[in-house]
């Protein structure tokens, strides 16, 4: 009999992206853990000690569970672009990702019943257009910006930017579903 599976995460994006492979958790428990980046820290590393961190806070709640847990980091260069607090920094993401290329990490953690820890660490490129003053106004009324990391969803408007993508497009919506799978596969909880 295979463990419930937990998912650590109250991203709306994950839940949609996991049944895309059908796979339908059997508890959606948040983690509560401080995301402060550490000082000088990469996006990448960010990525992945976050993912890790949320997957071991919520299996210390849910004894005998499979938790999965994801974080995603957009960053440009050195620099992590959070969740912007306002639309004020949302435009200062904006033009910082105009015409440039950056990258999406996402750290994906799964801790096994046993307390295993077994990670992933996805990397996807992608290079916007020079953004226009009008497209950017039009971006920010529309709030799309809220709550998600570089300021930006994919799966909305502003895929309309973007003219190179290189790697997973799953891993920029919040969760790289072929990593996921290959997880949940790999301890015998996704079949075949």
């Amino acid at each position: 009999m295979r463990p419930p599976l937990v998912l650590a995460s109250a991203s709306p994006r994950r839940l949609e992206l996991l049944a895309r492979i059908g796979v339908v958790p059997d508890r959606v428990l948040p983690a509560d853990i401080d995301e402060t980046p550490g000082k000088a820290e990469l996006p990448r590393l960010l990525a992945a000690r976050l993912a890790a961190a949320k997957a071991r806070a919520v299996a210390a709640q849910a004894p005998g569970a499979l938790v999965l847990a994801a974080d995603t980091v957009v960053g440009v260069g050195r620099r992590i672009l959070g969740k912007p607090a306002d639309a004020a920094e949302a435009r200062r993401f904006l033009e910082l990702l105009s015409g440039r290329r950056h990258h999406v990490y996402t750290g994906v953690a799964l801790v096994t019943p046993d307390g295993r820890l077994r990670q992933r660490l996805v990397d996807t490129i992608l290079a916007f257009q020079r953004l226009t003053e009008a497209q950017m106004a039009a971006y920010l009324a529309g709030e799309e910006w809220q709550g998600v990391a570089g300021g930006y969803q994919i799966q909305k408007s502003a895929e309309a930017w973007v003219r190179h993508l290189g790697g997973s497009h799953s891993n920029v919506v919040g969760l790289p579903l072929f990593e996921t799978a290959q997880l949940l596969r790999g301890v015998g909880w996704l079949r075949p």
